[in-house]
């Protein structure tokens, strides 16, 4: 599955992030009905892409670091360290038995690869804004 949980949390988190403002992960979590460590978990990940910032401290709390308009869901999936791969066969660095007995090519694999470029190319042309609020601008 490509948007597991923790993604859709962290779409989530950026959906409360966008409307402007500072958020504790405790606020963000009781707002968008996640739990608090996990929220903590996510927001370093998107820290780490540049995608939010976190100021550390009394007054501390996260806003959003990137404008969601130039962030693509492939971007994200990306952060949430997702491999976004159909087949394990598409990993770079899979030894495939059945090539590895002296077979070309793999029909399936080159189908696979296919439905991939496809896939790869939807999610890298839907903008995380576009997630958001199901519109371009």
């Amino acid at each position: 599955m490509l948007i597991t949980r923790e993604t859709d949390y962290a779409l989530r988190i950026l959906r409360t992030l966008s409307a402007g403002g500072h958020f504790t992960a405790g606020e963000l979590a009781e707002r968008e009905i996640l739990p608090q460590k996990f929220a903590y978990k996510i927001l370093k990940k998107l820290e780490k892409a540049g995608f939010v910032n976190i100021v550390r401290g009394t007054r501390g709390g996260c806003s959003l670091g990137c404008d969601l308009r130039k962030v693509t869901l492939y971007e994200l999936l990306e952060a949430m360290d997702m491999h976004s791969r159909l087949s394990a066969c598409m990993e770079s660095g899979y030894q495939c038995e059945w090539r590895g007995n002296g077979e070309q090519d793999c029909t399936i694999h080159c189908q696979l690869s296919k439905v991939q470029e496809v896939l790869d190319s939807q999610l890298r042309s839907r903008s995380l804004y576009w997630m958001l609020y199901g519109e371009d601008d």
